[in-house]
């Protein structure tokens, strides 16, 4: 059987961050949904595209043993490899320590947050198809239901807040994860931009290069506050009735 002719891809899952906002315990990304953490539910999203062939965690310097623990101990698809790397001071730096510990023959890298573990499996292949089709970076996206203000900051937190302008809002989305790159792309911006940045496909904005926007999907929200955990829970638990999951 000949070898399959189409880019290979890799994952890099940056799990270092403490969650202050979830509150005091454990890393955001141990945290556990459904008795499972959250960090092995993003896994699973990643490895549940047979077009992606590894996926490398970033774990806290301090719990990387922990984390190489929890996914040997849970079930997960035997066509992908795994690989955990201990995380730097920042989201970038950890970032970059994965793309650092990438193989020679992934041509695809996506960038996924722990902390979007329900991100569906289509999400993820209509993020490596674009790049397949030529993007240099790929974005998933939402358009947005709300109004939108610019405003002015306040000098003092929670105090009223001067409008300055109300953006259109049919030319804006919320961006989502994972953000496919070609590798070559992404390692090049992360050697060259190191400011203003809020998002891997930013770095690659900044390079001048084009960054194109797929559809996302509504339970590829990120799990930041304790009302998250409840809805990130409500999905689980239908997908559970509906779908066996």
């Amino acid at each position: 059987m000949s070898e399959d002719p189409r880019p290979r891809t890799a994952a890099v899952i940056p799990a270092a961050g403490r969650g202050v906002r979830l509150g005091p315990g454990a890393p955001k990304a141990l945290r556990t949904l459904s008795g499972t953490p959250m960090l092995i539910h993003a896994v699973r999203a990643m490895a549940a595209s047979r077009a992606v062939s590894l996926v490398v965690v970033v774990a806290p310097p301090d719990d990387t043993a922990e984390v190489k623990s929890l996914l040997d101990t849970h079930a997960l698809p035997e066509r992908t490899d795994f690989l955990v790397v201990p995380g730097g001071g920042s989201r970038q730096e950890s970032v970059k320590l994965g793309l650092d510990a990438l193989p020679p023959g992934i041509d695809i890298v996506l960038v996924h947050d722990a902390a979007r573990p329900l991100v569906p499996v289509d999400t993820v292949d209509t993020v490596i198809e674009a790049v397949r089709d030529g993007a240099p970076a790929v974005v998933p996206a939402l358009p947005l239901a709300d109004t939108v203000k610019q405003v002015q900051s306040a000098d003092t937190p929670g105090a009223p807040e001067p409008v300055v302008a109300t953006l259109e809002r049919s030319r804006l989305r919320a961006v989502q994860t994972p953000q496919g790159f070609d590798r070559d792309t992404l390692v090049r911006a992360h050697e060259t931009v190191t400011e203003n940045v809020t998002d891997d496909a930013s770095m690659v904005e900044q390079l001048g290069l084009r960054v194109v926007v797929v559809p996302g999907h509504e339970e590829a929200f990120k799990v930041t506050r304790p009302l998250d955990l409840v809805l990130a829970e409500a999905v689980l638990a239908r997908r559970r009735l509906n779908d066996g999951f």
